[in-house]
């Protein structure tokens, strides 16, 4: 579940906090990090569940949205500024039989920007879990995916009901294909923790009777041990993951290198949903540490004057590590993500510089009076030839870029690099750039093509390539597809 309340002054709120149900209304808060989630061990000085694991939690006092912010910041030290909601979930309701007490479970997923955390008296530990060590595996994998073991065979169990809570808010299919807010690296990983999460409660359900069926609200079927019918299912979402959002390579091949090692540890004798769960959390893993090094090979090219624009996790890290004299952030208009970019490095500690906004039809502008020594852009995909999809308006700096003799840096993961030549361009919301009531055609194209001769490199986890060095990784990666 989620936690429940604890201390003796929680039990004095306990009268009044469900209102006029006997239920007793709690929020729950999975604060996640890269791929994993803090989990918290409730201490001797709570009033129910003590020595067990759940998320942030506290009663649901007045409006829910708003106390579980205050629970994190009280159970955790993270403020406002490090934490970001990215979504609700469906109340969970369930009778706790021994305590003859009836739970409504708010349920909440925030990203946090630290993992540095500071316990109440409420917590005793803390642990960044991935979210499957909420199951109780006994599949055999290796004990470090297992919760009980993730502290050393300190932590026995979990608050009841913690699993199907962060279910409700756990990413999916369908929020990968809505999400209009995120990168593509960013995007990849949720993909994998979707897959991640279906193959661990197939793991966890093997433990389970086969004669007998499991009732959720997925609905109710029958699970098995049956490694064809595991495999057999995850395909099929990893081929719906596939489909959500077809035009991010990344994902495509993160999903592919997960599925294809998965199918190679079948042919060593670890079929099935074991085997797709750690081939999922190695390649989350494996996701993130290569857009960190990314990020870091081209901090390392960073100096003078920077030009950049639209929002790409990597490319906010690589200023970050970088020593620029100043740098230039175009708006990316129309959602404007260059602003948060800007706000976000003007309030770096350790970046000491100025930071600059401008708009979008002030590129090149920018570029020709301003002393810009390096345009350092982010990609969507890296094609065959060399040539870039990111947001619109990477085209036109690039091309502005070559005209002033500024070099073009694109940093990107090697996975960003597509095995296809065709490109499926997606546009936004028309509204964004024109709501009135004339009959007008309006155009919001999200992503544009930087030619392969307006890029000076592409700098990756492996260092920094020509495009011509694409084509290396091309085939590389059209060797995970077949799985």
């Amino acid at each position: 579940m989620s936690e429940s309340p604890g201390s003796g002054r929680d039990r004095d709120r306990d009268e009044s906090a469900g209102g006029e149900s006997d239920a007793t209304h709690v929020v729950t808060a999975f604060c996640r990090n890269g791929g994993e989630v803090l989990l918290l061990r409730r201490s001797d000085a709570v009033g129910t569940y003590r020595g067990q694991w759940g998320g942030v939690s506290g009663f649901a006092e007045g409006r829910p949205d708003e106390q579980v912010r205050v629970e994190i910041r009280e159970e955790t030290g993270l403020e406002a500024d490090d934490v970001s909601l990215v979504r609700s979930g469906r109340p969970v309701e369930f009778e706790d039989t021994d305590l003859e007490r009836e739970w409504v479970v708010h349920p909440y997923l925030f990203d946090a920007e630290s993992r540095e955390v500071e316990l109440s008296e409420e917590h005793d530990a803390f642990e960044w879990v991935s979210p499957t060590a909420m199951l109780d595996l006994e599949s055999g994998l290796e004990a470090e995916n297992a919760l009980e073991t993730a502290v050393e065979d300190e932590i026995d169990e979990t608050v009841p009901q913690l699993w199907p809570a962060y279910e409700r808010v756990a990413p999916t299919v369908r929020s990968i294909a809505a999400d209009d807010e995120h990168g593509a690296a960013a995007l990849s990983i949720r993909a994998l923790e979707v897959l991640r999460d279906r193959a661990g409660l197939l793991v966890a359900e093997r433990g389970e009777a086969t004669s007998s069926p499991r009732d959720d609200d997925r609905g109710s079927r029958e699970f098995g041990a049956d490694p064809d019918e595991e495999r057999d299912e995850l395909a099929e979402l990893a081929r719906r993951l596939l489909e959500a959002r077809p035009s991010m390579a990344v994902l495509r091949n993160r999903i592919n290198r997960t599925m294809a090692e998965a199918a190679a540890a079948a042919d060593d004798g670890a079929a099935g949903a074991p085997a797709v769960l750690e081939s999922a959390l190695s390649n989350v893993d494996r996701a993130l540490a290569a857009d960190g090094d990314a990020a870091a090979t081209a901090g390392d090219r960073i100096d003078g004057a920077v030009a950049t624009l639209s929002r790409s996790g990597t490319v906010l890290e690589a200023i970050r590590s970088g020593d620029p004299s100043r740098v230039f952030v175009a708006e990316s208009r129309p959602a404007r993500e260059g602003i948060d970019v800007a706000e976000a490095l003007a309030a770096t500690d350790d970046l000491d510089c100025p930071v600059a906004v401008h708009t979008d039809a002030a590129a090149a502008h920018v570029l020709a009076s301003e002393g810009v020594d390096r345009v350092v852009v982010g990609a969507d995909t890296v094609l065959p030839d060399g040539s870039v999809v990111n947001k619109t308006g990477t085209r036109g700096l690039a091309i502005a870029a070559a005209r002033e003799d500024v070099p073009v840096s694109v940093v990107a993961a090697t996975d960003k690099v597509s095995t296809r030549e065709d490109v499926n361009l997606e546009s936004g919301d028309r509204s964004l750039v024109y709501d009135g009531e004339a009959s007008l055609d309006v155009l919001n194209p999200t992503f544009d093509v930087t030619p392969a001769d307006c890029v000076d490199e592409i700098v990756t986890e492996r260092g920094a390539l020509e495009t011509s060095d694409v084509g290396e990784i091309v085939e590389e990666l059209r060797g995970l597809e077949d799985w």
